[in-house]
């Protein structure tokens, strides 16, 4: 089916030509003659299919319908129309720029058409600006959206369209409540249009059908027949420390004009764009880390044509929409099965071909079959041989991570600027504190941080020291006067480590520096056990002289008297008495509890019984209550 068999406007029509479409893709042609009725549809479908285009294109068909009613009414009936207002939610900031571009190419023959994209990372200013000056498109991720509402600039009252791409997506990156509450703000379901579109149709997905959309006409498209099976796939088997140079030989080998180069950790991603550049390669990588208009710079450069090569981790995976890209390369097999789908997705789209290869190293391996299963196919597997692949020099091959990357660049804050040791260091136009005279010497005490300011001290004449009672008595210094107690705090420090310096042990890999570490710490372990071994039969002399003959404790020294006042004498008899009473009370229950427990007679002490007898239970009763009597007189 072509585009213009639709029931379009002329004005909707000259903007899909402005794309470059003409046929209808299979998602198309299925959801967007419901859609263009204003019904509630619910579509599955994956990334790559052409369902873009069809919620643009009925925002846009109800726009013109809505200004062209408009246009045969009287100037006080075409002022109470109210203007249709669209919302389309997305669950990344990469998708909703890219949904935001696509919109303004579809709209191009519509120049009235006002649109708008919402995101976080970035100020309020040029979005409040769009906001006062009025739109007919909203586009924006939840966070930011749910921002405005609660700042009272968005009334959702006023969405008479309302769209949410990727849900499962939004789902599981917690934006499920969020999303139930955006409906719980809109008009009703039958005042409102609800287009829904997911890559599965879980169970939250139709529970959110169920409660917020109008009987949804549901529709269903193959992902796998349309992303997978036009796209040939490689799979190279391949250690992890041969892995970077097979990939520079099947880069030399496929020469491709773009590629795109997934990863599985951000450190991965910098190191590989790194050792490209080393290589050769026109690079640059991206990932979440980065702040959003940087992000963007990457992306623009790479769709423009002016980088070659990309490195991403998944944040890129969804959203990222580059024309003609020629291949992908899954450098780290994904740990999520979908997640493979969606990185070569990026190389197929809009009914293109493409190519994708995988390399598959013992480390994520694991995660190939349960790609396979998910796909319901086998990824062909390609043998690397020196004639099919010629060997190429990696001009990076001795360098390592730390020498390749530097420490403010990818362990950084937000101005990316870090000291060598780790720590933020401070920046050109932070002075010191105190000011041009920080580095002088100063006369006053530093200031804590958080305190009060110090008090100047008074003069204190020091006080003479009272003389020592018989139990204080000093004892005999041995090899001459005392030295000071830092002085002997250090003789139990141990000495120094010889080695590496910190910035030396920085630039080693994890290998290295796990063979460093033993090396040093079993030495030490050595010399401790030395020692202990040595220390042994001193130990044991000490603790036998201990258990044949003990001697007496060291009283501790008696802590000094306080001055007293003249009043204090009189507190101290009270208290003096108070304690005598105490201790009389204490002596008195003692003896009771005593004499109590020594009435009692023991089950030892019970005499066996030679026969029974018929007055054996009343005696047990009368002991009863003898032991009751005298513990409650004990208590008494």
């Amino acid at each position: 089916m072509k585009f213009k068999e639709l029931p379009l406007h002329e004005d909707v029509i000259q903007g899909i030509e402005a794309a470059g479409f003409t046929d209808c893709m299979p998602v198309q042609e299925k959801v967007l003659p419901g859609a263009l009725q204003g019904k509630d549809v619910m579509v599955q479908s994956k990334t790559g299919s052409g369902k873009t285009a069809v919620f643009i294109l009925a925002v846009l068909q109800k726009f013109v319908d809505t200004r062209e009613q408009v246009k045969h009414l009287s100037a006080e009936e075409a002022f109470s129309v109210k203007a249709p207002v669209a919302l389309i939610i997305a669950p990344t900031r990469e998708l909703a720029v890219q949904i935001e571009e696509d919109a303004k190419m579809l709209s191009s023959g519509i120049p009235d058409f006002r649109i708008g994209c919402f995101y976080g990372g970035v100020g309020y200013a040029k979005q409040d600006k769009h906001i006062s000056d009025g739109l007919d498109l909203i586009i924006g991720t939840p966070g930011r959206i749910l921002d405005y509402q609660k700042m009272g600039k968005i009334d959702f009252k006023l969405f008479d369209t309302f769209v949410i791409d990727e849900a499962d997506r939004l789902f599981d990156m917690g934006f499920y409540p969020d999303i139930q509450k955006m409906f719980k703000y809109m008009v009703k379901n039958e005042k409102r249009q609800t287009m829904l579109f997911s890559a599965t149709l879980s169970t939250r997905v139709r529970n959110l059908a169920w409660d917020y959309m109008n009987s949804p006409l549901e529709f269903e498209v193959q992902p796998e027949e349309i992303t997978v099976k036009a796209i040939t796939q490689e799979l190279y088997h391949v250690s992890k420390d041969e892995k970077f140079s097979l990939f520079l030989r099947l880069m030399a080998k496929e020469n491709p004009q773009n590629a795109l180069i997934f990863t599985n950790t951000k450190a991965k991603a910098v190191e590989i764009s790194k050792r490209l550049n080393v290589n050769g390669y026109k690079t640059q990588y991206l990932m979440g880390d980065l702040p959003q208009s940087k992000r963007l710079q990457v992306i623009n450069r790479m769709k423009n044509g002016e980088l070659r090569f990309l490195i991403a981790t998944d944040v890129a995976a969804r959203g990222l929409q580059i024309d003609d890209l020629e291949l992908v390369v899954n450098y780290d097999i994904p740990e999520d099965y979908e997640s493979y789908v969606h990185r070569i997705g990026r190389t197929a789209r809009a009914g293109k071909s493409g190519k994708a290869i995988t390399l598959a190293c013992e480390q994520f391996v694991y995660g190939l079959e349960a790609i396979e299963n998910y796909i319901q196919m086998k990824v062909p597997v390609v043998w690397a041989d020196e004639e099919s692949v010629p060997p190429v020099e990696d001009k990076s091959a001795h360098m390592r991570f730390r020498d390749l990357v530097s420490e403010a660049e990818y362990a950084s804050r937000g101005d990316g600027r870090r000291s060598p040791g780790g720590r933020p260091s401070k920046g050109p136009g932070r002075a010191k504190r105190g000011g041009p005279s920080a580095g002088k010497e100063s006369s006053r005490p530093p200031r804590k941080r958080g305190g009060k300011p110090p008090v100047a001290a008074k003069s204190v004449k020091p006080s003479p020291e009272p003389p020592k009672s018989a139990t204080q008595k000093s004892a005999p210094q041995k090899g001459g006067p005392q030295k000071p107690a830092q002085q002997r705090s250090n003789r139990n420090r141990p000495p120094a480590r010889k080695g590496k310096s910190y910035q030396e042990i920085q630039k080693m890999d994890f290998e290295e520096r796990i063979a460093y570490y033993k090396q040093v710490y079993a030495g030490d372990e050595a010399q401790s056990t030395r020692e202990s071994r040595s220390n042994a039969p001193a130990k044991s002399e000490h603790t036998g002289q201990r258990k044949g003959n003990r001697q007496p404790q060291k009283s501790q020294k008696p802590r000094q008297p306080r001055s007293k006042s003249p009043d204090s004498g009189k507190q101290d008899v009270k208290q003096t008495q108070t304690k005598q009473k105490t201790a009389k009370q204490q002596d008195t229950t003692v003896r009771k509890s005593r004499e109590h427990q020594s009435n009692r007679v023991k089950p030892s002490q019970q005499k066996p019984k030679s026969s029974p007898d018929v007055q054996s239970a009343p005696q047990k009763k009368q002991g009863l209550l003898a032991r009751l009597f005298k513990r409650n007189k004990g208590n008494a």
